[in-house]
């Protein structure tokens, strides 16, 4: 883990300036920040690890916990809210079986909701790792989740 680190630290030539795309890299490597790698981040960048779990919590797109390959976030902010997200949520809660903020015990699937993707009049919004889904409705989604390889048991409009 650390001879990753110390590759991804290389890549922004050892500058401290670049800690948030460093962080970044290292959870894009491992889908979360593993404690073992901020250490190594600390020793080979020269920073403190309060400065590094300062951030780590401070920016909600950084997690100390692992997180499934496919990372589901659905927008329930106001717009999103009233065009059906609360039911596209029970949906994606059913067919995975887990709920917002948690993970799947096989590190498969990460959901998430989330107050607003800044994206209103696509709403509403589910989010697929880095991809943008708009308009969704209960069939999309199931579309969304067979793409994934989840078992869906319902599709058709809600």
């Amino acid at each position: 883990m650390e001879e990753k680190v110390k590759a991804i630290i290389g890549k922004y030539g050892s500058d401290k300036s670049f800690i948030i795309p460093i962080l970044q890299d290292i959870q894009r490597e491992f889908n979360y920040l593993p404690r073992e790698a901020l250490d190594a981040l600390c020793a080979n960048l020269g920073v403190s690890q309060s400065l590094v779990y300062h951030l780590a919590t401070f920016y909600r797109a950084f997690s100390l916990t692992p997180k499934g390959k496919y990372r589901l976030s659905l927008c329930v902010g106001t717009a999103c809210h009233v065009r059906g997200a609360p039911q596209i949520s029970d949906h994606v809660e059913r067919t995975l079986g887990i709920k917002p903020g948690e993970t799947s015990k096989d590190l498969e699937f990460s959901f998430e909701t989330v107050n607003c993707l800044g994206a209103c009049a696509l709403g509403p919004i589910l989010v697929l790792n880095d991809e943008y889904h708009g308009q969704m409705t209960i069939a999309k989604t199931s579309k969304v989740l067979r793409s994934i390889g989840a078992k869906v048991e319902i599709d058709e409009e809600a």
